[in-house]
């Protein structure tokens, strides 16, 4: 089976339209970056320099530092698919990422997007 698109689109490229999104919806952009180095073990620098790099997803799942435990704890559905049945772990965690942000641009409370954890 050939390897899915989004895989090889830059994170550079998906990364402003989660902040176009949240702030659209009246939401703080900076809980993007929580969320994000909440499920992958990024911190502020590692963002950017993933950004400035142009690495695609594939790589920013591969560098992340430590993908969260508790992103299993992720359910719902996103793209029409439920997160927690998507059995290839790279669209999993691509889909967990979509979903997490989509929580923000709701209003979600912070404490329950992170599932009861804080940001890293």
């Amino acid at each position: 089976m050939a390897e899915h698109r989004i895989f090889a689109m830059p994170f550079a490229r998906v990364y402003p339209l989660y902040l176009a999104k949240v702030e659209r919806k009246g939401r703080a952009p900076e809980d993007v970056d929580r969320v994000i180095t909440w499920l992958t073990g990024y911190d502020e620098a590692g963002l950017r320099r993933s950004i400035e790099e142009g690495v695609d997803l594939a790589t920013f799942f591969a560098r992340a530092p430590r993908i969260n435990p508790d992103s299993t704890l992720i359910t719902g559905v996103i793209c029409g698919l439920r997160v927690e049945d998507i059995e290839d772990p790279l669209m999993q965690q691509i889909r967990y990422m979509d979903k997490l942000v989509d929580e923000v641009a709701r209003g979600k409370k912070m404490a329950s997007i992170l599932r009861g954890g804080a940001a890293v």
